[in-house]
């Protein structure tokens, strides 16, 4: 590399990891990309031995984990989360987001779905619905693969 080049360093990728279900595909991609990894949570999660992962424990309640990432995240960063106000909380400050099925939160949907999230507790608060969302799937986990791929292109350029 000539003295003239400039070095980018590599986007984080920040892990809501409490119930995050696809922890092992980001450590796979992050380490193909050099980019390092946060894997926020308030209890202890097991990640690998390697220099790019950090584990990141926060205290209990709510929404510190939330806060420690949205206070990090900026435009060359890919935040993964099932947390629709924390993907708005990062969606502000510029980071890709993605949910762990490989949804791709957007400005142009937040809104919409901050409005289903509040319907839906308020449902489940009268009872009138009761069961959560669909199981995990082989097809969620290939689909977020394929977009945390793009995502990482994507902030490596920016």
């Amino acid at each position: 590399m000539s003295e003239t080049q400039t070095v980018i360093a590599p986007s984080a990728i920040y892990i809501d990891a409490d119930a995050c279900p696809v922890k092992d595909e980001i450590y796979r991609v992050a380490l193909r990309f050099k980019a390092p990894v946060f894997v926020v949570a308030n209890s202890f999660i097991r990640v690998p031995a390697d220099p790019f992962i950090k584990s990141v424990i926060v205290e209990a309640g709510p929404d510190l984990a939330d806060d420690w990432i949205a206070e990090r995240a900026t435009p060359r960063d890919v935040v993964v989360t099932a947390d629709i106000p924390l993907a708005d909380r990062c969606l502000k400050a510029g980071a890709q987001v993605l949910h762990p099925t490989g949804k791709i939160f957007d400005q142009n949907m937040i809104g919409a779905a901050l409005g289903q999230r509040a319907l839906m507790e308020h449902l489940r608060s009268t009872g009138d619905i009761t069961s959560g969302p669909k199981p995990f799937s082989a097809q969620d986990r290939s689909k977020f693969l394929s977009v945390l791929d793009a995502a990482m292109h994507k902030a490596k350029r920016r």
